[in-house]
């Protein structure tokens, strides 16, 4: 057994790991085509004897599959070497599956290889695993395999049907049995046997992941929010924003996937208590809703509306509607998130007519059902619903933000900016929350109290008493402070701000700002952010984008030098006219030197083609007049 073509030739020579590569490469010692031979896998008496509920692997067996993984990725990417490496190694693994996918080290190898195999070898591993479904799939390193082996069918079924052929064709010369199942037969086969036993794989810790991801599988859509783990230094408000913003992968399955889905599906509804209340199987749920709504919304509604009904039908509270109390629940207000998202508007009206209204002051307040309503502001759409939520929710912003809840803040703006209304009385109500409504002239300081979310008094560090006028802003001391930290909230609550029909506020207040102040916000991982939409909004004209980005003269070395400064300094690269571009390369080929030292920098100067505007000035302006041609020309095209 080992990477190479068995044959009576001694096991001596390995694939050379490091040094040059390539035919003929000095000293590599490479022997000729179709010669070649790999590490074998020692012998491993596991493997001999009948596998028990608890395989093992050898150190030597782990040191030969982790020896051929690296000859793997360092092996050319196409070509007739790495196809026989690939075809020996995965040939290994169909022996030893069970035993590496429930080994912590050997599981993680796995699924790279997975990465590398073919259709064919894929089924067999897959077939060796789901003999002992249920055993690896309880497995907290088996269930990872069991996953990545699930997410290479977007790959797989791209193959061509020469591809397939030509699997067969080396299948029949190798005297494969051909009644291997298909590809098809296989994922079904696995959700007929998770359906026949749900409620187990979907209630245990491990087995819920095979379950989610199958999901996802059956419905030809990937989450990214899946597999998207935020660091947990962050809030939970900041998690779940970066959450909501990862975008889902969709890819085509065949049709009776869509119908094993559905089926599937089917089984919350047997035991819809369960999946409402237990914190694990109701992660199994909020994955199936995501995905019906993409591809089934019909019966995505229908099994919203059987958690709606089942919730709203529990034994009822003086203080309004049943459902209200799960929403103050860790688990069950989670689906609820997710149900609020996924519903039609006709069905979100009515349910904020019958469970909700009255009690959104109640919910902001909430630790836990602020989050919900945050989803329900999130999924509003249509005037009907915003003006009287509006009228509930406006007159608690500045409570709810003293409360540590922005998000809900945060929410209703987007829904002011998503429907165009209330936006000039939302952005009052932010003034006067964050104490810069009066005297007018705090008004030019709104943008960093947005940032920071910070109130004005806070902020600029003074002390006011209750009942006395406020202060006139002191420019001076405005100027010579360096920006707050800009927080995920604040970035997000700017955004929105600056896609409002008339956002000649914020623009004036982000024109104050001086040029180490601007620097530090284009710096910021949040702040970037806002400079990205001062640049994609379609309500700042060029003249108000202009004047608030000239205070960056000057500070174009230290943007390009800066992480996510230089990816703002070439957003505003890509979208500046000719003239603009002159300056900004002839600031930056002051620091040529600088620049291409710099991690960072170098990029911004290749991009630049800083050193051909150094020395060829004339054929530099030439390409740019040129890419500024062909840039309209695209604009022009996209726009019909």
């Amino acid at each position: 057994m080992g990477l190479g073509p068995r044959s009576p030739h001694k096991a001596g020579r390995q694939f050379p790991i490091g040094g040059k590569r390539g035919r003929g490469a000095k000293g590599s010692g490479r022997p000729p085509r179709g010669r070649e031979q790999h590490p074998r896998p020692p012998a491993d008496r596991g493997s001999e004897r009948t596998q028990d509920a608890h395989p093992h692997l050898s150190p030597e067996t782990l040191g030969y599959f982790r020896q051929a993984l690296s000859a793997l990725k360092e092996a050319p990417e196409a070509g007739e070497e790495r196809e026989l490496m690939v075809h020996n190694v995965l040939k290994e693994v169909e022996a030893q599956a069970l035993a590496l996918a429930t080994n912590r080290i050997g599981s993680e190898m796995l699924q790279e290889l997975l990465g590398f195999s073919p259709l064919k070898p894929l089924c067999r591993i897959w077939a060796a695993l789901r003999s002992n479904l249920r055993f690896v799939a309880c497995h907290r390193c088996g269930v990872h395999v069991l996953q990545s082996t699930l997410l290479q069918l977007p790959r797989l079924l791209r193959n061509t049907a020469e591809e397939e052929e030509k699997e067969e064709e080396e299948e029949e010369e190798n005297g494969k049995d051909g009644s291997l199942e298909t590809l098809e037969e296989l994922v079904l086969g696995l959700a007929s046997e998770v359906c026949d036993d749900f409620l187990f794989y979907c209630g245990d810790t491990h087995g819920s992941f095979l379950v989610r991801t199958l999901l996802q599988v059956l419905g030809g859509t990937l989450l990214e929010s899946e597999r998207a783990r935020p660091g947990g230094s962050k809030s939970s408000e900041t998690q779940r924003v970066i959450a909501r913003e990862c975008k889902p992968t969709d890819f085509e399955v065949p049709e009776a996937f869509l119908n094993c889905l559905q089926n599937l599906s089917s089984c919350f509804l047997k035991d819809i208590a369960v999946f409402i209340t237990d914190k694990i199987s109701s992660f199994c749920l909020q994955v199936a809703l995501q995905v019906l709504h993409r591809k089934l919304p019909q019966f995505c509604a229908y099994l919203c509306n059987a958690v709606i009904g089942y919730l709203s039908t529990r034994s009822s509270s003086a203080a309004g509607s049943p459902l209200l109390l799960f929403l103050r629940d860790q688990t069950s207000s989670r689906l609820l998130e997710q149900v609020l998202l996924v519903l039609e508007p006709p069905r979100l009206q009515s349910l904020f007519e019958d469970h909700f209204q009255g009690q959104l002051q109640i919910l902001a307040a909430h630790p836990i059902a602020n989050f919900p309503l945050q989803r329900f502001l999130d999924s509003i759409s249509t005037p009907e619903l915003l003006s009287p939520v509006f009228e509930e929710l406006s007159p608690a912003l500045e409570a709810v933000l003293a409360q540590g809840h922005p998000g809900v803040v945060i929410a209703l703006v987007g829904a002011c900016r998503r429907v165009g209304a209330y936006q000039a009385q939302v952005l009052q109500l932010l003034l006067e929350a964050f104490h810069c409504a009066e005297p007018s002239s705090r008004q030019v300081a709104c943008v960093p109290l947005f940032a920071t979310l910070t109130a004005y008094e806070v902020y600029y560090e003074l002390t006011e008493e209750e009942g006395v006028v406020p202060a006139e802003h002191q420019v001076e001391i405005a100027t010579a402070r360096t920006l707050g930290e800009v927080t995920v909230l604040g970035s997000l609550l700017l955004q929105h701000l600056l896609h409002f029909s008339a956002p000649g506020l914020i623009l004036r207040s982000l024109g104050s700002l001086t040029g180490p102040q601007l620097l530090a916000l284009a710096q910021s991982p949040a702040g970037s952010h806002i400079l990205d939409a001062i640049l994609s909004s379609p309500s700042v004209t060029h003249k108000q984008r202009r004047r608030v980005l000239q205070a960056l003269k000057g500070q174009y070395v230290s943007l390009a030098c800066s992480r996510h400064g230089s990816r703002v300094l070439d957003a505003i690269w890509n979208g500046a006219a000719l003239r603009t571009r002159k300056e900004i390369a002839a600031e930056l080929g002051e620091q040529n030197q600088e620049l291409i030292r710099d991690p960072f920098g170098h990029h911004v100067a290749r991009n630049v083609a800083l050193t051909t505007f150094l020395k060829r000035r004339e054929a530099w302006e030439q390409q740019q007049s040129a890419m500024a041609k062909r840039r309209r020309a695209l604009n022009s095209v996209l726009e019909d």
